[in-house]
């Protein structure tokens, strides 16, 4: 499975690219916050589960559940807002760390970045641990068609085609020259109908393999209900939430005193 550099350099890597295009609203506290999440965080148990077998306990439960996308957030999510949003202002008082607004974060959105560093430490642990055979991988592999040569059904070719053409074909018309909508708009609505055509697309896919019978290939031999859902949640949602952090445009600059 991957190792601290994968995970680190994966998410300092997106906290700097969100940093550059925010002009700073994604600061280094939260690239900072987010990457310790994205390597450590749910990596807590492991290391836990190591140290109380180093020491003599066993039997406990507890290091499993820390490491899982969500319930690392449940049971460690309340304490370590606490102690990171403490940590920032810290680190903003001592000089340690710069904020271009000169604010620390707060317990809100460092409860944001742990999520998300949960999630994205999965996106990189589903796909290579376990030698390919993780239970999420496992899956996605699972909405594809393996037992033969997936046959070519015209109604699937019907629906994705439809689906496709109204995705680029909509975000032609909602981003065309003459529109007098300003970027922000248009990037919501662009962003709406990506959802709209991707719910439309999964339903496809799952009705033809969980509620076909037999089940039927939905898009060839392509598991592409499993990609689907698995960029959503570890790829996607982890970005939104980073998103959803950023300091407000608003927020005036006060420089505290260093």
């Amino acid at each position: 499975m991957p190792g601290p550099g994968p995970h680190m350099l994966y998410a300092m890597g997106s906290g700097m690219a969100l940093m550059s295009l925010s002009d700073g609203r994604f600061s280094p506290h939260h690239t900072l916050i987010y990457t310790i999440n994205a390597f450590f965080g749910p990596d807590i148990g492991s290391f836990s589960e190591w140290l109380s077998s180093v020491l003599g306990f066993s039997g406990s439960s507890v290091p499993d559940a820390i490491h899982h996308p969500v319930f690392y957030i449940l049971i460690l999510g309340l304490p370590l807002c606490l102690f990171y949003a403490w940590l920032s202002s810290v680190l903003l008082r001592k000089g340690l760390l710069d904020s271009v607004f000169g604010v620390s974060l707060n317990r809100r959105q460092c409860l944001l970045l742990i999520s998300a560093g949960s999630f994205s430490h999965f996106f990189l642990d589903h796909l290579f641990e376990e030698n390919g055979h993780s239970s999420m991988y496992t899956w996605i592999l699972s909405t594809g068609w393996w037992e033969n040569r997936a046959p070519i059904n015209p109604d699937a070719v019907m629906v994705v085609g439809f689906l496709c053409t109204c995705l680029i074909g909509g975000f032609v018309y909602i981003n065309r020259v003459k529109s007098a909508k300003s970027i922000p708009k248009q990037s919501y609505q662009s962003v709406k109908l990506i959802i709209v055509v991707a719910t439309l697309y999964s339903m496809w896919c799952a009705s033809q393999i969980y509620w076909a019978n037999p089940r039927r290939p939905a898009v060839g031999e392509e598991a592409d209900l499993g990609v689907l859902v698995f960029l959503f949640v570890y790829f996607f949602l982890p970005h939104y939430l980073c998103i959803k952090s950023m300091q407000p445009k608003d927020l005036e600059i006060r420089h505290l005193p260093l």
